[in-house]
């Protein structure tokens, strides 16, 4: 049976936070990841692509701040697009040129994605995503009262601004993505979560927001019927108990040990929570199996060899064929 696969890549997929930032690091690291999805699609899989896009968007935000008095700030909506069209201008021109080297005929397209919600969202009260450079506390006051950014102390590093991440409802160019996809292109779509718009009488109109991309990595896998969602990123497999003399990597878990160790808050926010939350949403919608792990293992993961599987209690013995 010909799999259905939707890969999630991490921001250090292509561009670590520690990098040199230059054009020709982020083109050689999406390379080394893009080698491994071209694993699969010569395997005979379908694959669709979203990507992350930190630390890249806080770049963009940052040239926002330095060049504020020569050009006009452009909104969030707006940056967020900017990388979105850029990062998948990467990983399609990669994966393009990693395909014609092994004589595979498979057209690759970017679709650049707005995704809905809801302006009544209780995240546009609660700002919590933090984005941008980091900036010192006079310098986070005056930002606070000329531009009404919400800014707060992030890890003993300066002050950040942090922005809504509302829940994601609709995939705007769903219906594009899906005839792409059904026509055997490998897609790339929503990247960073999507551009976040909101609908006021039919029309849209982008809203300074950041969505969570593995909320919307799953609206992206069940509008293409993905038996199989793999979640890229810097870690080999997830570990409960992290950091104590008791931890210990887990390799299977099935959807009620997934519910209970994150009741348990074994996979904190600001790590693998959104990531395991994604799994356990996947799985309750009706998806097989998701898997986590680092971007040399995705073929491995697969086939049951490597990272880490969350799957439903009845596949709990058996990897993706």
């Amino acid at each position: 049976m010909v799999r259905t696969v939707l890969l999630s890549l991490g921001g250090n997929a292509i561009l670590p936070g520690r990098g040199a930032g230059t054009i020709d690091e982020q083109f050689r690291i999406t390379r080394a990841s893009m080698v491994h999805v071209a694993d699969l699609l010569e395997s005979g899989a379908r694959v669709i692509l979203t990507h992350g896009n930190g630390p890249i968007v806080g770049n963009i935000l940052l040239r926002n701040e330095l060049a504020k008095d020569r050009i006009p700030p452009m909104p969030l909506d707006v940056c967020g697009a900017d990388s979105q069209g850029g990062i998948g201008y990467m990983i399609q021109q990669v994966l393009q040129n990693v395909l014609r080297e092994r004589r595979l005929d498979i057209p690759v397209a970017t679709v650049l994605t707005q995704v809905v919600v809801d302006a009544a969202d209780p995240a546009f009260n609660h700002p919590t995503k933090p984005i941008g450079p980091f900036y010192s506390e006079k310098e986070a006051k005056d930002l606070s009262q000329r531009l009404g950014w919400t800014l707060v102390e992030d890890s003993g590093r300066g002050m950040r601004r942090v922005v809504p991440s509302p829940r994601p409802i609709r995939i705007v160019e769903e219906q594009a993505i899906r005839t792409l996809f059904a026509s055997g292109c490998a897609v790339i779509a929503a990247g960073g979560g999507g551009i976040p718009v909101i609908e006021e009488d039919g029309r849209l109109r982008g809203v300074e927001a950041v969505i969570d991309k593995d909320r919307t990595a799953i609206l992206l896998a069940t509008s293409v019927g993905a038996r199989a969602v793999v979640n890229v990123t810097a870690i080999d497999q997830v570990a409960v108990d992290f950091g104590r003399p008791s931890q210990r990597n887990i390799d299977v878990m099935d959807l009620d040990e997934a519910r209970a160790w994150h009741a348990e808050g074994q996979f904190p926010a600001g790590s693998m929570g959104p990531k395991v939350e994604a799994a356990i949403q996947f799985l309750e919608d009706g998806g097989e199996e998701a898997l986590i792990t680092s971007p040399p293992l995705i073929a491995l993961a697969m086939r049951g060899l490597a990272g880490t599987r969350i799957v439903q209690p009845a596949r709990r013995a058996a990897p993706t064929a």
